[in-house]
């Protein structure tokens, strides 16, 4: 179970965008990982986004694959920078379609192919074919009308299991010449904080670089027993 089995990406419209957008992502998206020995497969989210997965072997552990979904997401927005954004931040993203690399990690849980949203009109997170997702819209695939459509066709992902691929190639910097860390965001340092002593004579706040007295002798910034 520390090895995981599926590479997996969400693509969600942010405010601004919608299916349509996240659908011209996923077409492009299913390239880029070709590109990278992947073959992925698309499935409604149930709400207004796209889930994109591929089986890949379990020889690598989480963090190596989240690495590698984060290399395809920085790919994907290299290509698209108008359309797609892996900005963490939510304030970052703009009218973008957002590639949320973060689920891939262990502890992330996604709506399960066929699992039913408990959103109106009670919509199925649905595996199409990319055929079907270029004309799909969300609302059509709901608890009423799945069945019948597994009726008419087989399951488009009835062979996921067929060919797994390997992660080591998108987890590798080198693969596009991008890099796999997860994205920084500028912070502001720390403001000083101030502490009284417990003889309640000496203020002293922690700079950064120190423990400043009130006296101005600086010392090192540990804690003193007793606090």
């Amino acid at each position: 179970m520390d090895n995981p089995d599926e590479f997996r990406i969400d693509l969600d419209p942010q405010p601004g965008r919608d299916f349509g957008d996240a659908i011209t992502a996923a077409l492009a998206l299913r390239d880029v990982m070709a590109e990278a020995g992947l073959k992925a497969y698309a499935k409604t989210s149930g709400n207004r986004g796209i889930h994109v997965y591929a089986r890949i072997k379990p020889t690598h552990e989480f963090q190596d694959v989240r690495h590698g979904v984060i290399g395809i997401a920085r790919e994907l927005e290299r290509r698209m920078p108008e359309l797609v954004t892996s900005a963490w931040w939510k304030e970052e993203r703009g009218e973008r379609v957002f590639v949320d690399f973060n689920q891939a990690n262990r502890d992330r849980t996604i709506a399960a192919a066929y699992s039913p949203r408990p959103l109106p009109g009670a919509p199925v997170s649905t595996p199409l074919s990319w055929e079907e997702l270029r004309e799909a819209t969300p609302s059509d695939f709901t608890i009423g009308t799945v069945p019948e459509l597994l009726q008419q066709r087989e399951c488009p992902w009835a062979d996921i299991d067929a060919e797994p691929g390997q992660v080591a190639r998108p987890t590798s910097s080198r693969h596009w010449g991008t890099g796999c860390s997860p994205p920084q965001r500028n912070m502001k340092p720390p403001r000083p904080t101030t502490r009284r002593s417990p003889r309640g004579s000496d203020v002293a706040s922690c700079t950064g670089s120190g423990l400043r007295r009130e006296d101005g002798r600086r010392t090192r910034c540990t804690r003193p027993s007793g606090w």
